[in-house]
């Protein structure tokens, strides 16, 4: 495999947003979005624990489908020259259809959320996924009528 690129990386990385928003609105069938990282895959929780694998990633794309349908838009990407390294700078537009774990009941409440989240890039594919958002005016969000 050739060493990652700038343009390779942006590429990838637009690639996950792209299979993200496709089937974030048909849940179930995540195998797309789990071909771009790499088996050991590092994903930082915002706020939360560190998950690594694909079993865990796997996990973490099913509690979506079943809490949350989101489509990140208003994405710029920031890309180290080397490939290796990436940024994405987004707005997360979601209804919260199912209550998540430790967190207030959902009724479908929707919520406009900007975030981010950086990338580690390793032979082709993303090997670390660590995502920023505030979860405090996501749960104001939530909570208003």
């Amino acid at each position: 495999m050739m060493p990652p690129t700038a343009t390779s990386t942006l590429e990838l990385i637009a690639r996950y947003y792209a299979t993200f928003n496709q089937t974030s609105q048909i849940p179930g069938d995540r195998s797309a979005s789990l071909a771009l990282l790499t088996a050991d895959v590092v994903h930082d929780l915002n706020q939360g624990a560190r998950e690594i694998g694909h079993p865990a990633f796997t996990r973490f794309l099913a509690r979506m489908d079943r809490c949350y349908r989101e489509q990140i838009r208003d994405l710029t990407f920031t890309v180290a020259a080397d490939g290796t390294r990436a940024a994405a700078e987004y707005v997360v537009h979601g209804t919260y259809i199912a209550q998540d774990e430790g967190l207030p009941p959902a009724t479908g409440q929707r919520y406009v959320l900007p975030g981010g989240a950086f990338f580690d890039v390793r032979s082709g594919k993303i090997a670390r996924v660590t995502n920023c958002y505030n979860l405090n005016d996501w749960l104001r969000q939530i909570s208003v009528g």
